[in-house]
């Protein structure tokens, strides 16, 4: 073998019994190194967990308000969605009506609990 026919072997990529074997190493419990492997899939950004999280805290921390808030910029935001034509959502809900129902709801909820607060720490 020459140089010239090593360097396009090298650039050319890796063997095929060598892609093979990278496959199958997550039978060891190793998984693949993505930026060794390109075949392997990315990994996935757990990215609603952190913000169901945040969510979360700001519903602990501002109670009602929080409750409110949420439900009314949501609210807001599928009623002109709608206007628009949207009709089937991703939420779990689908539908937009059964969505903006339920933003409904929590946006009562939210302000009826903002009233019992003001009741309770001002007085009637």
């Amino acid at each position: 073998m020459s140089s010239a026919s090593d360097a396009r072997r090298i650039a050319a990529g890796p063997l095929p019994s060598q892609l093979v074997r990278s496959k199958h190493a997550g039978r060891d419990g190793h998984r693949p190194d993505p930026e060794t492997d390109p075949q392997s899939p990315p990994p996935v950004d757990p990215l609603r967990l952190c913000i169901f999280a945040t969510v979360a805290l700001l519903g602990w921390a501002a109670g009602p308000v929080a409750v409110a808030v949420f439900a009314a910029v949501g609210f807001a935001g599928y009623w002109k969605a709608r206007r628009r034509g949207l009709t089937k959502s991703n939420c779990y809900l689908g539908d937009t009506r059964l969505v903006l129902a339920y933003l409904g709801v929590l946006l009562a909820a939210g302000l009826w609990g903002i009233y019992s607060l003001a009741v309770q720490l001002f007085g009637s």
